[in-house]
């Protein structure tokens, strides 16, 4: 059978090739009944344009980058899919970077693969997404950028929930259970994400007129091994908490672990809090009770936004409020009310 071209496509939509090319990449200044004409006939000769002269005509690649330096696989895993849920509806590709955020060339390393693979636009994690001077450096190179969980330095958009009023609900949440020791174990030192969700469970320790000692705070890395350390620290306290709440999953399985090991109920004897309702949160026994990110739509909320941009032919000159998206509670079987002794 003879392939469909883009002749055959502007045959049918009554329009030039190069208007179904300007279409096809996106570009603005079409009007929407063109556009939709043009759409229609490309679903109708079920037309795939070639990769690569797709990206001569419009001088792109097609190609977005995903920069990361994120110990935990489930949140990459979960925020990659919610990309690639984006980059299939404008049949675009998808780069991941793995990039060392204490690497003293970490933004030149940066610079020269954003050059080297030709990306059309970049979404930048955590704790990358904090540095000032990557992402002043990605925007001075004309690429478009997002960041996710962060504001970063607010010269890009971004998406993010509400780190501190996410942790200040789940800190309530124990203490309505009847929880009045409870330690905290902190994320990253690197992620905005985990000065803000210690805020949040400070403030509301505050509200309810309770103690946060320094010994019931303890620092993790948001992994599994950190994790650990820090629940080992909090229940050998001569008066270990009745309550622990992670900043993460991973280090929440940590101290459920750690609790099975010492033979302590959960939640009778210990109620245990996550924060980012990963896969790992489902899979652990009991349930873990936890903070739901939407990580995999905070993916595909920055990978529209950034498509968008750059079909628009770059960043706005003005940079738009952050998208704070929703986040809810998600109440499993490793907590529950507690009884004064």
């Amino acid at each position: 059978m003879k392939p469909v071209t883009i002749d055959d496509v502007a045959k049918r939509a009554g329009v030039s090739i190069k208007t179904v090319s300007r279409v096809v990449n996106r570009e603005p200044n079409v009007r929407s009944a063109t556009r939709e004409k043009v759409e229609e006939a490309i679903a109708a000769l079920n037309y795939r344009p070639n990769p690569s002269a797709r990206g001569l005509a419009g001088r792109r690649s097609y190609l977005i980058g995903l920069l990361y330096d994120n110990p935990s696989p489930s949140y990459l895993a979960n925020l990659h899919a919610g990309v690639m849920e984006a980059c299939r509806e404008l049949e675009y590709g998808l780069a991941l970077s793995p990039v060392a955020y204490a690497d003293p060339d970490m933004v030149a390393h940066v610079r020269a693969w954003l050059r080297q693979a030709q990306i059309d636009g970049v979404i930048v994690t955590p704790p990358l997404s904090d540095s000032a001077e990557l992402i002043a450096a990605i925007r001075a190179d004309n690429i478009p950028a997002i960041v996710v969980s962060t504001k970063g330095p607010g010269i890009v958009p971004a998406v993010l929930i509400d780190e501190e009023q996410a942790a200040h609900d789940m800190t309530s949440h124990l203490i309505g259970e009847g929880h009045k020791s409870i330690g905290f174990i902190i994320g990253h030192p690197d992620h905005y994400a985990s000065e803000r969700r210690l805020a949040g469970f400070r403030r509301a320790m505050q509200e309810a007129g309770l103690a946060a000692p320094d010994d019931v705070v303890r620092q993790g890395y948001f992994d599994f091994d950190s994790g650990r350390t820090a629940a080992v620290e909090l229940l050998d306290l001569p008066s270990p908490p009745t309550a622990i709440f992670a900043s993460n999953d991973d280090m929440a399985a940590a101290v459920l672990f750690e609790a099975q090991a010492r033979k302590l109920s959960v939640p009778g004897d210990l109620a245990v809090a996550g924060f980012d309702d990963t896969p790992l949160s489902r899979q652990v026994w009991p349930g873990l009770t936890t903070v739901r990110q939407p990580i995999r739509t905070i993916g595909r909320t920055a990978g529209k936004a950034l498509l968008d941009a750059i079909g628009a032919g770059g960043m706005p000159a003005d940079v738009p409020e952050p998208v704070v998206m929703s986040f809810e509670l998600k109440r499993r079987g490793s907590t529950g009310p507690h009884a004064d002794d």
